[in-house]
Protein backbone atom coordinates (compact mmCIF):
# COMPACT_ATOMS: atom_id res chain seq x y z
CA UNK A 1 0.00 0.00 0.00
CA UNK A 2 1.42 3.12 -0.84
CA UNK A 3 2.19 5.95 1.68
CA UNK A 4 -0.20 7.95 0.06
CA UNK A 5 -3.02 6.02 -0.20
CA UNK A 6 -2.24 4.94 3.69
CA UNK A 7 -2.18 8.57 4.84
CA UNK A 8 -5.77 8.89 3.13
CA UNK A 9 -7.01 6.03 4.83
CA UNK A 10 -5.26 7.14 8.48
CA UNK A 11 -7.70 10.66 7.33
CA UNK A 12 -10.81 8.78 7.10
CA UNK A 13 -10.19 6.99 10.17
CA UNK A 14 -9.58 9.93 12.00
CA UNK A 15 -12.83 11.82 10.51
CA UNK A 16 -14.65 8.46 11.93
CA UNK A 17 -12.97 8.50 15.37
CA UNK A 18 -13.89 12.74 15.55
CA UNK A 19 -17.11 12.28 14.37
CA UNK A 20 -16.77 14.86 12.19
CA UNK A 21 -17.05 14.93 8.66
CA UNK A 22 -15.76 18.64 7.69
CA UNK A 23 -13.87 19.30 4.70
CA UNK A 24 -11.83 20.99 7.92
CA UNK A 25 -11.57 18.59 9.66
CA UNK A 26 -10.60 15.74 6.82
CA UNK A 27 -7.67 18.06 5.44
CA UNK A 28 -6.42 18.27 9.42
CA UNK A 29 -6.84 14.19 9.61
CA UNK A 30 -4.71 14.29 6.34
CA UNK A 31 -1.73 16.57 7.49
CA UNK A 32 -1.86 14.41 10.67
CA UNK A 33 -1.29 10.96 9.17
CA UNK A 34 1.33 12.68 6.51
CA UNK A 35 3.40 14.22 9.21
CA UNK A 36 3.12 10.67 11.17
CA UNK A 37 4.21 8.55 8.31
CA UNK A 38 6.87 10.99 7.83
CA UNK A 39 8.23 10.37 10.77
CA UNK A 40 7.68 6.61 10.72
CA UNK A 41 8.59 5.85 7.20
CA UNK A 42 11.58 4.11 7.80
CA UNK A 43 9.79 1.25 10.16
CA UNK A 44 7.17 0.76 7.68
CA UNK A 45 8.53 1.26 4.19
CA UNK A 46 10.20 -1.72 2.58
CA UNK A 47 9.76 -5.80 1.65
CA UNK A 48 9.58 -6.15 5.75
CA UNK A 49 6.79 -4.26 5.91
CA UNK A 50 3.68 -7.04 5.21
CA UNK A 51 6.24 -9.40 7.66
CA UNK A 52 6.08 -7.16 10.42
CA UNK A 53 2.26 -6.02 10.31
CA UNK A 54 1.74 -10.26 10.26
CA UNK A 55 3.95 -10.46 13.38
CA UNK A 56 2.61 -7.69 15.43
CA UNK A 57 -1.00 -8.87 14.71
CA UNK A 58 0.26 -12.31 15.79
CA UNK A 59 0.94 -10.22 19.18
CA UNK A 60 -2.14 -8.14 19.22
CA UNK A 61 -4.25 -11.56 18.87
CA UNK A 62 -1.88 -13.88 21.54
CA UNK A 63 -2.67 -10.84 23.76
CA UNK A 64 -6.55 -10.60 23.48
CA UNK A 65 -6.04 -14.47 24.28
CA UNK A 66 -4.13 -14.46 27.03
CA UNK A 67 -6.61 -11.56 28.01
CA UNK A 68 -9.82 -13.64 27.60
CA UNK A 69 -8.02 -16.95 29.38
CA UNK A 70 -6.62 -14.60 32.44
CA UNK A 71 -9.95 -12.77 32.93
CA UNK A 72 -11.70 -16.07 33.14
CA UNK A 73 -9.03 -17.46 35.58
CA UNK A 74 -9.28 -14.57 37.48
CA UNK A 75 -13.07 -14.76 37.21
CA UNK A 76 -13.23 -18.57 38.48
CA UNK A 77 -10.77 -17.89 41.47
CA UNK A 78 -13.06 -14.88 42.76
CA UNK A 79 -16.12 -16.95 42.43
CA UNK A 80 -14.83 -20.34 44.03
CA UNK A 81 -15.81 -20.86 47.97
CA UNK A 82 -12.12 -21.50 48.68
CA UNK A 83 -9.87 -19.02 47.86
CA UNK A 84 -6.85 -21.23 47.24
CA UNK A 85 -4.29 -18.86 45.87
CA UNK A 86 -0.76 -18.19 47.10
CA UNK A 87 -0.37 -14.57 45.86
CA UNK A 88 3.80 -13.24 45.33
CA UNK A 89 6.33 -11.50 43.33
CA UNK A 90 8.85 -13.11 41.37
CA UNK A 91 11.71 -11.98 39.20
CA UNK A 92 11.23 -12.38 35.65
CA UNK A 93 14.67 -12.58 33.22
CA UNK A 94 14.73 -10.09 30.66
CA UNK A 95 15.36 -11.37 27.11
CA UNK A 96 14.49 -8.24 25.70
CA UNK A 97 16.76 -4.85 25.92
CA UNK A 98 15.45 -2.10 24.58
CA UNK A 99 13.55 0.16 26.71
CA UNK A 100 10.91 0.43 24.32
CA UNK A 101 10.70 -3.68 24.13
CA UNK A 102 10.70 -3.84 27.92
CA UNK A 103 7.77 -1.25 28.68
CA UNK A 104 6.11 -3.31 26.61
CA UNK A 105 6.65 -6.37 27.74
CA UNK A 106 5.37 -4.45 31.53
CA UNK A 107 2.40 -3.55 29.84
CA UNK A 108 0.86 -6.49 28.48
CA UNK A 109 1.73 -8.18 31.68
CA UNK A 110 -0.08 -5.37 33.72
CA UNK A 111 -2.87 -5.41 31.43
CA UNK A 112 -3.61 -9.24 31.85
CA UNK A 113 -5.82 -10.06 34.93
CA UNK A 114 -3.96 -11.61 37.54
CA UNK A 115 -0.14 -10.15 37.03
CA UNK A 116 1.07 -6.47 37.66
CA UNK A 117 4.54 -5.40 36.53
CA UNK A 118 5.97 -4.20 39.72
CA UNK A 119 9.40 -2.46 38.80
CA UNK A 120 12.20 -3.56 36.51
CA UNK A 121 16.04 -3.70 37.84
CA UNK A 122 17.90 -0.89 37.45
CA UNK A 123 20.54 -2.93 34.65
CA UNK A 124 17.29 -3.56 33.24
CA UNK A 125 18.08 -7.04 32.94
CA UNK A 126 14.98 -8.57 35.64
CA UNK A 127 11.48 -7.35 35.61
CA UNK A 128 9.56 -7.98 38.85
CA UNK A 129 6.13 -9.25 38.64
CA UNK A 130 3.31 -9.80 41.11
CA UNK A 131 0.77 -12.87 40.16
CA UNK A 132 -2.76 -13.72 42.07
CA UNK A 133 -1.32 -16.88 42.05
CA UNK A 134 1.95 -17.83 42.24
CA UNK A 135 2.26 -21.37 43.18
CA UNK A 136 3.96 -22.22 39.56
CA UNK A 137 6.38 -19.47 39.43
CA UNK A 138 8.33 -21.46 36.65
CA UNK A 139 5.30 -22.19 34.76
CA UNK A 140 4.48 -18.31 34.87
CA UNK A 141 7.89 -17.44 33.85
CA UNK A 142 7.96 -20.17 31.03
CA UNK A 143 4.16 -18.22 30.10
CA UNK A 144 5.41 -15.17 30.07
CA UNK A 145 9.34 -15.91 27.61
CA UNK A 146 7.02 -18.10 25.04
CA UNK A 147 4.50 -15.82 24.85
CA UNK A 148 4.75 -12.22 25.14
CA UNK A 149 7.92 -11.91 25.48
CA UNK A 150 8.92 -14.19 22.60
CA UNK A 151 6.03 -12.37 19.98
CA UNK A 152 7.67 -9.16 20.84
CA UNK A 153 11.20 -10.20 19.76
CA UNK A 154 9.43 -11.53 17.04
CA UNK A 155 7.57 -8.32 15.73
CA UNK A 156 10.79 -5.94 16.89
CA UNK A 157 13.73 -7.31 16.00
Amino acid sequence: MSLYLLSLVMAVIWAVVSGSFTFHNLLFGLAISVVTLILVKDQIAGPDYVSRTRRILSLILLFVVELAKSAWKVAILVVSPKLDVKPGIFAYPLTVKSDWEIALLANLITLTPGTLSVDVSEDRSTLYVHGIDCSDVEAARRDIAEGFEKKIMEAFA
